[in-house]
């Protein structure tokens, strides 16, 4: 049985979950979110929490039960607390500014690079080096912020371009000293 899928997934007291044929639905103070349910995956509500079960030993069934299990983890977390992806801007003269519904980034290029936020995420510029990505949705959220750093990735010599926080670079040496 799977280690994770075994576990079930306790459900605080604000969060609504809804459970049909097609998928779970759950809904906090963050907002509500759907998954849909592969066949050979049940999923029922106890006194413990949510528990995810699969209708057999096969292999697809195995690798698909921890990972829905997972899958409603998250979307619960989300709904409680959410989640966040923080993006740090290196370089001169590079920075961000929000312009109504538009993250305005000054990257380097010839013009300034507008990016449209997305329904049901939220994009805040504590200063004009850092972006914080923040929403509901886990996969949204990544994907949004992986989004915005293909705007300017960081390049390899003097590390400019937008990285994720604490991510790590490795800088390449450039030219040696000519004439030797």
């Amino acid at each position: 049985m799977s280690r994770v899928g075994q576990n079930p997934i306790p459900v605080p007291e604000n969060v609504q979950v809804n459970i049909d044929k097609r998928g779970v639905s759950v809904s906090g103070p963050k907002g509500e979110l759907f998954q849909s349910i592969p066949a050979s995956i049940s999923v029922r509500e106890e006194e413990e929490g949510l528990v995810v079960s699969r209708s057999g030993n096969g292999y697809r069934a195995r690798s698909l039960h921890g990972l829905t299990r997972s899958l409603i983890a998250n979307m619960v977390v989300g709904v409680t607390d959410g989640f966040s992806k923080t993006l740090v801007i290196r370089g001169t003269g590079y920075r961000a500014a929000l312009s109504g519904n538009n993250l305005v980034l000054t990257v380097g290029y010839s013009h300034l690079v507008e990016f449209p936020i997305p329904d049901n995420i939220e994009i805040e510029t504590p200063s004009q080096t850092r972006i914080v990505v923040k929403g509901a949705d886990k996969q949204r959220v990544g994907q949004v912020a992986a989004e915005i750093r293909k705007v300017r990735p960081p390049e390899p010599y003097h590390g400019y371009g937008i990285r994720y926080e604490g991510e790590y670079v490795r800088m390449k040496e450039g030219k040696s000293a000519a004439g030797v």
